[in-house]
């Protein structure tokens, strides 16, 4: 049983930087944004997490540096892709790139260190003991005791599921991705949307940063955010957006993730690492095909 529980919390404690980071990619997909910056953005925000962690001494400031780490990059997608239109996709690989070397080179100018830096100024985000419900065997070993973050990313689906689904921004967000032409007809700048969907994915983005950096562990490696943007948006893609589906699909590589490091016991961690990798090549490669064949069926 202890296997099974200790699984379970692997898999939510994997699926949370994914699963925040595609609700992100989720409001830039309905809003007509083919966003590959996810990757960069949470990047930046782990960063930007242990900055502010580390010099306040607070987990509070750090996700609020998080948060502003990814704005920032989001900002500058804004300013390339909506503003001067230039092409989402090469954007994208530019600011992915950037926070890349930004981040890689602030880390050994202000910390005068290579690789990881590590220490216990750092603050890390708190672990939340839910009264009554930890008491209970099993259940209180999974629903209590997680992160704040993990909490914060339940709320995150309902709300961005309402939002997109039963207010009047999710109808011009869809709108703002479906015909544009319409909603700016109608008075609504379509812009004005896209630059809104995407500030919403960069603090969703950050928040992630500050789960992997503040929450999983309390440090900052060159590049730890490891593809989990990509990931993401691979997940964005699979279920068209859908905010439920995210989180299904998010849970289901958080579960490839933490098998992988149960497998460490009997095989090579090179190896293991691999596993949510494989799994998010298969998911496309699987909803590659089913589309193959609706294109197929409509053309027929």
């Amino acid at each position: 049983m202890k296997i099974v529980i200790g699984l379970i919390n692997g898999m939510l404690t994997a699926a949370t930087p994914i699963l925040l980071a595609a609700l992100g990619g989720s409001m830039t997909y309905y809003a007509g944004i083919f966003n590959i910056a996810m990757e960069g953005m949470m990047l930046s925000g782990a960063f930007f997490a242990v900055l502010g962690s580390y010099y306040f001494h607070s987990w509070l400031v750090g996700i609020l540096f998080a948060i502003l780490g990814a704005i920032l990059m989001a900002l500058i997608f804004v300013l390339f892709a909506v503003v001067l239109k230039m092409d989402e996709f090469i954007t994208g690989i530019g600011l992915n790139l950037l926070s890349l070397g930004l981040t890689t080179y602030m880390l050994r100018q202000i910390f005068k260190v290579k690789g990881a830096f590590s220490s216990l100024e750092i603050v890390p985000i708190p672990k939340i003991d839910i009264p009554l419900i930890k008491d209970i065997p099993i259940i209180g070993d999974v629903i209590s005791g997680q992160n704040l973050i993990v909490y914060l990313t339940v709320l995150a689906v309902i709300i961005v599921h309402y939002l997109v689904f039963k207010t009047r921004f999710g109808l011009r967000l869809r709108a703002a991705g479906y015909n544009r032409t319409c909603l700016d007809t109608s008075g609504v700048s379509a812009n004005r949307i896209r630059i809104i969907s995407l500030l919403i994915c960069g603090i969703l983005c950050g928040l992630a940063g500050a789960f992997l950096s503040l929450g999983y562990v309390t440090v900052f490696t060159e590049g730890m955010s490891a593809g989990k943007g990509w990931i993401s948006l691979a997940a964005v893609i699979l279920v068209s957006g859908s905010p439920k589906g995210i989180a299904l699909i998010s849970l289901l590589f958080g579960f490839t993730d933490g098998l992988g490091l149960f497998m460490q016991r009997t095989m090579p961690p090179q190896f293991t690492s691999m596993v949510p990798y494989i799994a998010t090549l298969i998911a496309l490669f699987v909803y590659s095909i089913r589309l193959k064949k609706k294109q197929k069926i409509i053309g027929a």
